[in-house]
């Protein structure tokens, strides 16, 4: 007898700051720079349209937190990509830089950035494949050396420029 599998939908929607707490721990229980509950509810809060949950069974599995900058009007600069540990390899993380394109590239914002450090092999192949699915170029520029930041443990961080990107 066949058994059926029924597996989950990723379902990627705007944030709520009931998703603040959850956002926060999946960073709490990763690698990825901390921050404080604060920062995660306040983006949750002020900056809806340009971050994105991706939740299974009503469940926050990943994350992306970004902005447009004033300076840089043509960009949405991602600050964080958090995926379940669980849930990686999944295409997830691509799935949120989709929704995120497509809700926030427009006329004026035509390009993706991000920074990434030298040894983050997982988010440089991301951001490098996303382009190549895009077909667009990523260009890889020094952005912040490690002498910016205290103590020894932080590398360089190198910007990742996706673009010019178009509505999907």
């Amino acid at each position: 007898m066949k058994t059926a599998t029924k597996t989950a939908e990723i379902i990627y929607d705007k944030p709520s700051v009931e998703d603040g707490a959850a956002m926060w721990e999946l960073v709490n229980e990763s690698t990825l720079d901390q921050n404080s509950p604060y920062k995660y509810i306040m983006m949750c809060e002020f900056f809806q349209e340009t971050c994105v949950t991706a939740k299974e069974d009503g469940k926050l599995v990943g994350f992306v937190t970004a902005f447009i900058p004033p300076e840089k009007p043509d960009v949405i600069f991602v600050w964080q990509i958090g995926i379940g540990e669980d849930q990686r390899g999944k295409g997830i993380a691509t799935g949120l830089l989709k929704e995120l394109t497509n809700r926030t590239i427009s006329n004026e914002v035509r390009y993706l950035e991000a920074t990434v450090t030298p040894s983050n092999d997982a988010s440089s192949a991301l951001f490098k494949g996303f382009a190549d699915k895009n077909d667009v170029t990523c260009t890889v520029t020094p952005c912040f050396n490690k002498e910016l930041f205290p103590g020894d443990e932080h590398e360089e961080e190198l910007t990742f420029r996706i673009g010019p990107l178009d509505k999907q």
